[in-house]
């Protein structure tokens, strides 16, 4: 499934939406969660051990807009 038609489906409907905090976190739960399993795991350079990529390093590797934006 392509990023962009995932984005489209949480985007369905988004103009009649209001946005609680909760809400705005989730959404971003789930975007990550999904950039996690595109841009997959990362070798630590010092332990050499596979981790989960961090949200700064998603965000500098995603250069879309974050969905909580695109949807207020």
């Amino acid at each position: 499934m392509n990023e962009q038609w995932q984005r489209a489906v949480v985007q369905y409907g988004c103009e009649t939406w209001s946005l609680t905090l909760r809400e705005e976190r989730r959404l971003r739960v789930f975007e990550n969660r999904v950039l996690r399993r595109l841009f997959g795991s990362k070798r630590d350079e010092v332990t050499g051990e596979w981790r989960k990529l961090h949200n700064e390093e998603l965000r500098d590797l995603y250069s879309l807009p974050n969905i909580v934006r695109v949807v207020k």
